[in-house]
């Protein structure tokens, strides 16, 4: 069976992260029209604008001085890169970010600003970055955005903050990416609260983990490059498939339009600006797929480029890249 982050391994995350990353706060979503109680978790509010500077800080606090001496090399659309370039900058340590050429350039530009270095590679030499854990000429130690205990148990801090707020929560819905930020929340919630039902959620331009539960195995589909840029890839990775198949309920999937429309919502009721990633859960919360009773929606981020932002708030079409 593929490891999974303890309970334990979480809270001592917790502890370690604690100079870093927020405690984020949860609040309703000004709706009345809803199927269910539906609260944000607003991870947007990190430093770096993503729940990911929790799995990064973790993981590099876990590492050897030798290895950091050598600098420090992620894979990442831009949340993970800066997670991991804030933490090398704290040290005074060099960071080289591997990105996919469709990255928004607001990501990017912050990773510059944390002063990490971006190789920007067609989508596919990328997700390759991923499986090899390594890039061609780069001599650093490589941080996994997602395939890490750490990072996972980083990511599962949020898990026991939203069971302190809400502690009979019925459901949460998570953004999956890669499955770091969804495995590592679940894991700590089948210890503390095995009832809640745990979602994935996914956009229909990509969304590999729902045809992967649905045939039992990783399927690669038809990626699609949209204004939700933060999950979505052409296959899922098999450890952690098996893991999800371990951890949660099933995959919700959203159209753009609805991720849009949840987008703007959030925006006009709640004052809450979040990129597509980020409002993907609450997309699937309002369709009622993840049940009546109450509902937690992890916002995961609000790195969005304003003028996606600006067309989204002003249209009422689907948003494509």
């Amino acid at each position: 069976m593929t490891a999974l982050p303890s309970l334990a391994e979480i809270q001592n995350a917790r502890r370690a992260i604690a100079g870093s990353a927020i405690r984020t706060p949860l609040v309703r979503l000004n709706v009345n029209a809803a199927p269910a109680e539906i609260y944000l978790k607003l991870e947007n509010l990190q430093p770096i604008g993503s729940f990911k500077i929790r799995g990064a800080t973790n993981a590099i606090g876990h590492m050897h001085s030798d290895a950091l001496a050598r600098g420090v090399l992620t894979a990442s659309a831009g949340n993970m890169a800066q997670g991991v370039a804030w933490s090398a900058r704290e040290l005074g340590i060099p960071c080289t970010v591997i990105a996919p050429e469709s990255a928004p350039e607001t990501k990017v530009k912050a990773i510059e600003r944390l002063g990490g270095r971006v190789v920007k590679v067609a989508f596919d030499k990328w997700w390759d970055t991923f499986e090899q854990r390594a890039y061609p000429g780069i001599d650093a130690t490589f941080i996994h955005a997602f395939d890490d205990l750490n990072v996972m148990a980083g990511n599962g801090t949020i898990a026991l903050e939203i069971l302190e707020d809400l502690p009979d929560v019925d459901a949460v819905v998570i953004p999956w990416g890669g499955g770091g930020l969804t495995c590592g929340i679940a894991s700590a919630l089948r210890a503390l609260r095995p009832t809640c039902k745990i979602f994935a959620a996914e956009a229909a331009t990509s969304a590999p983990l729902a045809a992967s539960l649905a045939a039992g195995e990783p399927k690669e589909i038809d990626h699609q490059a949209s204004f939700v840029d933060g999950i979505g890839a052409r296959t899922v990775f098999p450890q952690m498939l098996e893991r999800a198949q371990e951890l949660i309920d099933g995959s919700l999937v959203a159209e753009l339009k609805e991720i849009a429309s949840a987008l703007r919502l959030m925006v006009e009721r709640n004052h809450v600006i979040a990129e597509g990633a980020g409002a993907c859960s609450v997309a699937c919360a309002l369709s009622g797929k993840a049940g009546k009773g109450k509902v937690v929606c992890l916002v995961s981020g609000g790195n969005i480029d304003s003028s996606k932002l600006c067309a989204i708030l002003g249209s009422r079409d689907e948003m494509r890249s």
